[in-house]
């Protein structure tokens, strides 16, 4: 039985509501970053009439305050983790889930005790070990800790406990070694969950703040989100600027992800239900 009308109409404006909550900050930003002073004045919360449009926000903030600079910087970083975490992750991953070796389940325990800890929690160690190898103020430094994060072990495992160990156990009859069953077989298989992983990681990567602000002491070296935070910090009463900041900052993740949306749902949905 369908619900009453008054019903349906409330639930729609309850959804209405919500959607025009979450998506106007955004478009919020958006419409400021291409105003100019006056028009943003005057025409707060709507779009840029033609009037009011410029292009001069966005070019000061790529020119003038270098953000070309830590763009490249952040495609760098976030293009590096993802990729070592595609490559160690999988490993981990998969030998978690189908390998046998001594002490495998203790082990995996470990690591997901670890996932209580907080993050800020282990700051301060990884700084200090980062520090005795020489790795502060490199893009290294940056790196490095997110390249085999203990979610994307786990994200990789759960996904591989759904390759039927009936077809390993017959590449091995077959008499293929280990690494050509990983090589051939089971990254095949494990493309969904490698999307969905490097999507994940990249993104991580790209909007993390608190670890290049506590590595990277070079301001050349800042990638976008600190860049950010020093423009606002420098010009917190010219909003234009800053909203144009944050579209450069926000807006490549956002087209990644809705590029890569379709892969990285499936990919989690399927290690949710196989796994």
């Amino acid at each position: 039985m369908r619900p009453p009308l008054s019903t349906r109409i409330l639930r729609y404006a309850a959804w209405a509501a919500t959607v025009v909550a979450t998506v106007y900050p955004l478009l919020f930003m958006i419409f400021a970053a291409f105003k100019t002073p006056l028009e943003f004045t005057v025409n707060f919360w709507l779009p840029p009439r033609p009037a009011g449009f410029t292009l001069d926000n966005l070019r000061e903030v790529w020119l003038n305050y270098k953000f070309y600079l830590f763009f490249r910087n952040s495609v760098v970083v976030s293009a590096a983790a993802s990729a070592g975490s595609m490559v160690l992750a999988v490993l981990a991953g998969y030998a978690f889930a189908r390998l046998r070796f001594r002490g495998r389940d203790r082990v995996f325990s470990l690591l997901l005790a670890a996932l209580v800890i907080p993050a800020q929690v282990a700051m301060l160690p990884l700084f200090l070990m980062l520090k005795s190898m020489g790795l502060v103020n490199t893009y290294l430094g940056v790196i490095v800790p997110g390249m085999a994060s203990i979610f994307g072990i786990f994200l990789v495992r759960q996904f591989a406990l759904s390759i039927p160990q009936e077809l390993l156990d017959a590449a091995r009859v077959d008499g293929a070694s280990e690494w050509q069953i990983y090589r051939s077989v089971v990254l095949p298989l494990l493309r969904p969950i490698l999307v969905t992983l490097g999507v994940f990681v990249f993104m991580g990567t790209w909007n993390d703040f608190m670890w290049p602000l506590i590595v990277l002491t070079d301001d050349s070296m800042y990638t976008l989100p600190v860049a950010l935070a020093n423009l606002m910090g420098e010009h917190f009463q010219d909003t234009e600027l800053m909203m144009a900041g944050a579209v450069l900052t926000v807006l490549p993740v956002v087209v990644l992800f809705a590029a890569l949306q379709r892969f990285y749902i499936a990919g989690v949905m399927s290690g949710s239900l196989k796994g």
